[in-house]
């Protein structure tokens, strides 16, 4: 029986986001870049740009190659390469999960670049990150309604308490996609709600990996049935990578890592659930935010 008609008929309740209009992938594409920044908590250059082209500007990160931190267990490709994939897979899926990004020269030379999301206020709460509106510590054995579980955390003096995540739409999105592109690094920080509504996942210069490397802090789903949903657009990445994804990823990602992105989807439709922990790898980032 197709994982689809395995699946309780149960859906997501936000709609997925239109595709960005061919105008603003032209304007990261083809702007003049202007360097007005650097974000410098990040561990690899990330530089805070305006793109203009045509009397239209738009504030964007350009993330140049050169300045990348070679990494051991990702020693094909590069971070920007991986970042334009999952972009691309995102777009895929009709979710628009990832920001708009593009791979282009800039002024340190080739590198990503990608829309600037202004996370909403309101969703960070006492002047914390915004993504950390979604997570929580608490010290109660079980999540309160509208939160999963994911781990129990040490809180320091001997005390634990018990990491969650807000039970939302846009999360559980986010969460296949980690699964389909092998995410190893989704962490709180790497989570902006936008003002209006939406929510995007950034960051995803450690993905793609041909082994299992799958590391987040959204399990709280693990061994759960797929909404319908994220069947079909699973449904619906299978063909577009045996059509024009498949040709646009080749030159970023590895053909064995092709290969295990087709797997990986294969896998998914047929279990129908969320994946559990691999136990080969942490299953939890570090820093978690």
């Amino acid at each position: 029986m197709p994982a689809s008609e395995r699946v309780p008929e149960v859906g997501l309740s936000a709609a997925p986001a239109a595709p960005p209009p061919p105008s603003l992938l032209t304007l990261l594409s083809e702007g003049e870049l202007t360097v007005r920044g650097r974000v410098r908590d990040a561990s690899n250059a990330v530089l805070y740009c305006e793109a203009a082209h045509e009397g239209a500007t738009v504030a964007c990160v350009y993330k140049p190659v050169a300045g990348e931190r070679p990494l051991w267990d990702f020693p094909d490709g590069t971070l920007a390469q991986r970042e334009v994939a999952a972009f691309l897979v995102s777009e895929a899926t009709g979710w628009g999960l990832v920001p708009p990004t593009v791979l282009r020269d800039g002024p340190y030379g080739e590198g990503m670049v990608q829309l600037w999301i202004d996370a909403a206020a309101e969703e960070a709460g006492d002047g914390g990150d915004a993504g950390t509106a979604l997570l929580a510590l608490t010290e109660d054995t079980e999540p309160a309604p509208g939160w999963k579980a994911v781990v129990e955390a040490e809180v320091g003096e001997g005390r634990t308490a018990l990491l969650v995540h807000a039970d939302d739409d846009r999360l559980r999105r986010l969460a296949v996609l980690d699964a389909v592109i092998n995410n190893a690094d989704r962490k709180g920080g790497h989570l902006l709600p936008a003002p209006d509504g939406r929510l995007y996942g950034i960051d995803h210069g450690v993905t793609f990996h041909a082994e299992d490397k799958l590391r987040t802090l959204l399990w709280g789903w693990a061994g759960e049935p797929m909404p319908v949903e994220a069947v079909a657009a699973l449904e619906g990445l299978t063909a577009a990578l045996d059509g024009e994804l498949g040709v646009r990823l080749g030159p970023l990602i590895t053909a064995a890592e092709i290969d295990a992105l087709r797997a990986r989807v294969a896998r998914l439709l047929e279990t129908g659930v969320h994946p559990l922990p691999g136990g080969g790898w942490p299953s939890i980032p570090w820093p978690p935010v």
